[in-house]
């Protein structure tokens, strides 16, 4: 099989991509300008992206092509209706990054909880050692345990995520469309109004899109915690950066924006620098291992392809 990846520099240079060719002839692009897409596709059998989008433009430029699959669990980038229409078969990768996200996740909410930056900072500028005492206790932090966890999207990751506020002392809810056996499941007003902290961990659909907004983080304790790992767009991110400047927010961890990578006139980057501001550039489900795996899984689904298997496939 003839295979394309058109966007190589989105999985890290020291990610060994060679187990590709082993399923078939391989062509390795680090970014794909849309100039140049036509002729990195034309005899293209499976194209393998992370973030360049699929449109019908380009299935039209690619009249050879069988399978898109994506390195990743979503795939909103992708037009799955005008692959299936062209009969072309779209594969995802499930469950490769769940621990490396909810590591994340995890270490943003300590590090805001706890303040870490400003304390270290009190450290590195010499304030610390300057002030004579054996102590600095402010910012003030407080415990987790006790407190109460919101995780929004209770698949995998929520899932894992939960396991590990529960590990803290944290009394864990969670929203969710189908409840779930074993988890207290409430609704979205009920999990905002209570939570201490709330972590999203939903896909982006056309239910999800937009669903944390201005009204929503105002239910919202004051000095509530807001970690996004799932999508930009599930928040109306400029009410997220107000909720933070009015100080209703007592702090936020975010790794996915509705542009990738933020430009300067997003609403983050007035408030990049704030202390209670944790802005990481999309590499929650990043760790080495979890790219490693996410390379073998797409192995697994070509191979899987060509024995007529359905594998991971979300066209069908």
């Amino acid at each position: 099989m003839k295979i394309v990846v058109l966007d190589a520099v989105t999985l890290g240079a020291d990610l060994d991509l060679s187990p590709l060719s082993a399923c078939g002839v391989c062509r390795i692009y680090g970014k794909t300008a849309p100039e140049e897409v036509a002729e990195r596709v034309k005899d293209a059998e499976v194209i393998v992206i992370n973030k360049t989008k699929i449109t019908a433009e380009l299935l039209a430029m690619a009249p050879a092509l069988r399978l898109v699959c994506i390195t990743a669990t979503g795939y909103d980038n992708i037009d799955v209706a005008a692959c299936r229409a062209r009969g072309v078969a779209v594969c995802n990768v499930k469950g490769y990054s769940t621990d490396s996200v909810a590591q994340l996740t995890v270490a943003m909410v300590l590090s805001l909880v706890h303040h870490l930056p400003e304390y270290n900072e009190s450290v590195r500028n010499g304030t610390y050692t300057a002030s004579g005492v054996a102590n600095l206790l402010t910012p003030v932090y407080h415990e987790l345990c006790g407190k109460t966890w919101g995780i929004v999207g209770l698949g995998n990751i929520g899932k894992k995520v939960a396991a590990v506020a529960e590990a803290l002392g944290c009394h864990v809810i969670a929203y969710k469309r189908k409840p779930e056996d074993g988890y207290r499941c409430v609704d979205l007003d009920t999990l905002l109004c209570t939570s201490d902290i709330v972590t999203l961990h939903t896909p982006l659909t056309d239910e999800t899109r937009g669903m944390i907004g201005a009204g929503e983080l105002a239910k919202m304790k004051r000095g509530a915690i807001l970690v996004n790992v799932a999508r930009g767009a599930v928040t109306d991110e400029a009410a997220v950066a107000d909720a933070v400047r009015s100080g209703h927010l007592g702090g936020i961890g975010i790794d996915v924006y509705s542009k990738e990578p933020f430009p300067e006139d997003h609403p983050f980057y007035a408030i990049k620098a704030l202390p209670n501001v944790c802005l990481t550039p999309h590499m929650a489900w990043s760790a080495k291992e979890a790219r490693e795996r996410c390379i073998a899984e797409i192995v697994l689904n070509i191979r899987s392809f060509e024995r007529g298997e359905t594998r991971n496939r979300v066209d069908l």
